[in-house]
């Protein structure tokens, strides 16, 4: 039980201005395992007045300083790794070894990668006679997701805190304990007073407050595509930067020579990671027609292997989702399905029987999906998978760009060449090919409604600068040439 009353602001754990609390409940018992501040906008006040005071002096500060500090907090966060693997299970449900793996690995491993590329990376350069340097853009707030907590901190926080600027963190309110937890290893750090800041709380009133505060320079949000579209229209009162890393509903499309099973497979595990509560999931697996009878069976065996339990017993491979209204959401989806017409090939909405505690579901895999449907239309966010067929390559391209989202999708093929010809045509921010993993180096954002702007590797930390450049007469600075006029 994590009871948390106080938040992090200017250094110090302090009082929230607000008397409520929020209780945080373990998605597998369905029984409270924590408690956190319930914030309000002085809270929000005190935490952006503390970011502004502390901007000057650490977007100033030495480069390697910085970097210091950001390797004492992967240091950090690497001697508690297992206390924050068992926390976030208990709060979103991922099985307790694929936490340590990816929820924590991640985060670990990007702390250390800002800290190395800050020293490396190019912060000035020579234009003409201008010399452009890049600044931190200020204050930024950071308001992030509930499915992979950690990681989505990581990725925002430590690029921001490499680029010099200084952060007021607004984590979900479903998963926010391993927020706190970060900020006790923060503090532990001894990251100077100011430069993070942590305020808990609903996101119609914190995270509102945040983002029309008129000292927020900046405003990183990953979450659904309804919450970025209100955080645009709310930032553009003032005018700032947003950053949005929003919703998808990805295909993986199979060529008519790929390795159908490993493709099926592939995709199966792509689609069902987290529980299916991943951003970029792929939940629509597009086949060649001759070749669906194939695909199904091969997607319903690949279905049974991803055994629903005890996220922290050893041997599931999908825990529960985040909470009942989550559940009830994906059951209510499958439902659709069902009444659309869509073949039911496995699962459906029922609680697994054997589960009677925790919001469990079903891994499902629906057949012969019109991709005009709901359940091919629109993000589910759980365990479930629709097989679309297509007659040939230009059909499956216009299915594949056919949604509102473009965040992330895949090509499979006898060959790699031939996959990325495909992959080019996909109006997405990632394409695996051949079943490539995902790369903290690589960008990771989207298209169209899947929204703006990058994170991770270089890509990140350059969301969070501003270029500057300064003329100087020819012939003043050495090596500067003659204006072209």
């Amino acid at each position: 039980m994590q009871k948390r009353d106080k938040l992090y602001i200017g250094g110090k754990w302090v009082d929230s201005a607000g008397a409520g609390s929020i209780d945080v409940i373990n998605a597998s018992t369905e029984e409270v395992m924590g408690s956190i501040p319930e914030g309000n906008e002085a809270d929000v006040d005190a935490a952006v007045a503390a970011a502004r005071s502390a901007f000057d002096s650490w977007s100033r500060q030495d480069v390697a300083v910085r970097s210091d500090y950001l390797r004492k907090i992967q240091a950090g966060l690497q001697a508690r790794a297992a206390e924050f693997a068992e926390t976030i299970t208990g709060e979103v449900g991922m099985p307790l070894k694929m936490s340590a793996q990816i929820q924590v690995g991640s985060p670990i491993a990007n702390f250390g990668y800002y800290a190395q590329l800050a020293e490396k990376f190019q912060w000035e350069e020579q234009a003409g006679h201008s010399r452009v340097v890049r600044e931190a853009v200020g204050v930024v707030a950071c308001i992030t997701p509930w499915n992979y907590p950690l990681h989505q901190i990581a990725a925002k926080v430590a690029a921001a805190l490499a680029a010099g600027c200084t952060v007021v963190l607004k984590p979900s309110e479903v998963a926010p304990l391993n927020a706190f937890m970060l900020a006790e290893v923060i503090d532990a750090a001894g990251v100077p007073p100011g430069v993070f800041n942590l305020v808990s709380g609903p996101g119609g009133v914190v995270g509102e407050a945040l983002v029309r505060h008129p000292d927020v320079d900046m405003v990183s949000f990953t979450g659904s595509t309804r919450a970025g579209k209100r955080i645009s229209e709310v930032a553009a009162a003032t005018v700032k930067r947003v950053a949005l890393e929003l919703g998808g509903k990805s295909a993986a499309v199979i060529l008519d020579d790929a390795d159908l099973a490993a493709a099926v497979k592939g995709t199966v595990g792509a689609c069902f990671l987290n529980s299916g509560q991943t951003c970029s999931a792929h939940t629509r697996l597009l086949v060649p027609e001759d070749r669906y009878e194939e695909a199904a069976k091969i997607a319903v065996d690949a279905a049974a292997r991803f055994t629903v339990g005890d996220p922290y017993g050893g041997t599931a491979r999908l825990g529960p989702l985040i909470s009942e209204s989550q559940r009830e959401r994906v059951r209510d989806y499958i439902r659709k399905g069902i009444e659309s017409g869509a073949e039911l090939l496995c699962g459906g909405p029922d609680q697994p029987a054997d589960l009677p505690r925790g919001y469990f579901v079903q891994p499902t895999v629906f057949g012969r999906v019109d991709p005009n449907s709901v359940i091919a239309q629109e993000e589910i966010f759980g365990p479930v998978l629709s097989i679309i067929v297509y007659k040939d390559v230009d059909e499956a391209v216009q299915i594949a760009n056919n949604t509102l989202y473009g965040l992330a999708g895949a090509v499979w093929a006898g060959s790699d060449e031939r996959a990325v010809s495909v992959a080019r045509r996909l109006r997405t921010g990632q394409v695996d090919i051949n079943g490539g993993g995902f790369n903290l180096f690589a960008p990771f954002g989207g298209y169209k409604q899947s929204g703006h702007g990058r994170e991770m590797g270089h890509y990140g930390l350059e969301e969070f600068l501003e270029l500057k450049s300064m003329q100087f007469k020819p012939g003043v600075v050495a090596g500067v040439p003659k204006a072209p006029y």
